[in-house]
């Protein structure tokens, strides 16, 4: 069995991963963004300024994966410890690293899908309009809808993940190269990223409300279906499984790539960083 992960490797390997995907894939993200918009596509702003929002999303990235790479690593390796069920080890630990991930993550959410969907325009703008708005507890508008959202994303990607890892490898008889695992994480977000979508959608709709006319995740996704139908539902799903399978792959090799140089310069008789 591979060594755990020490602290240091899962937080700098979390947040080399984060910076990566979340600048690389921005674009992506932002139509995606526009299309979940209640506006519609072209008056949230088209195809027009897709970088909007790209300054607060690198700043929140690097510390949001790392947080979550840092509370999953730590926390499925001690429930593997007390549960024998693998997969349900995977789900507990994605659950608790996405509730770690999501204090730096809302805030930065909140800002950037405010500017991606041409609420506001310059960082500090909307920064100071979230503020005069709500005060601080304005940034965690929608804090509990994208943890709904992210653990059932999680829950279904990690331990596919996981499981597709395991099964190459044994099948290989040899420990995976970092492609591979990106590989295994690219396909097992398409199909978490698909299923997922109206949790998405919901979260979306939430934090760019101005007109207090959303309320809960339940409630919106109600509300959608009720005046725009289901189908509704899964607005921005190509561009969502697009971002997630393009930056599932650039977001594991990373994490993977970054991992493995780490234990490798790591690793010596007196390393004592191994997580006990």
């Amino acid at each position: 069995m591979a060594a755990e992960p020490s602290f240091k490797t899962s937080l700098l390997s979390g947040a080399m991963a984060g910076i990566m995907v979340d600048v690389s894939m921005f674009p992506i993200d932002t139509i995606k963004t526009r299309m979940q918009s209640p506006d519609g596509f072209i008056k949230a702003g088209g195809f027009r300024g897709v970088y909007n929002g790209v300054l607060v999303a690198s700043l929140g990235a690097a510390p949001g994966s790392a947080f979550f790479f840092t509370a999953y690593d730590f926390s499925k390796h001690y429930l593997s410890q007390h549960i024998s069920f693998e997969p349900a080890t995977h789900m507990l630990g994605a659950a608790i690293g996405e509730a770690a991930a999501c204090v730096v993550r809302v805030p930065t959410e909140n800002v950037k899908q405010k500017q991606q969907a041409g609420l506001h325009g310059s960082m500090r703008e909307t920064i100071r309009a979230i503020t005069r708005a709500n005060g601080l507890r304005g940034f965690y508008v929608g804090y509990g809808t994208t943890v709904a959202r992210e653990i059932p994303f999680s829950f279904l990607q990690f331990p596919i993940w996981e499981k597709m890892k395991k099964a190459w490898a044994e099948h290989k008889g040899a420990p995976l190269a970092p492609w591979q695992g990106a590989l295994c994480g690219s396909l097992s977000g398409a199909f978490a990223a698909a299923v997922t979508t109206p949790l998405d959608v919901a979260k979306t709709r939430l934090m760019i409300d101005q007109k207090n006319k959303y309320s809960g995740m339940v409630g919106t996704l109600r509300k959608i279906a009720a005046e725009e139908g289901w189908r509704a539902l899964f607005l921005g799903i190509t561009p969502r499984v697009m971002w997630i399978s393009i930056g599932g792959f650039v977001f594991f090799g990373a994490y993977e790539a970054t991992k493995e140089q780490l234990n490798a310069r790591d690793a010596s008789p007196g390393d004592q960083g191994q997580l006990d």
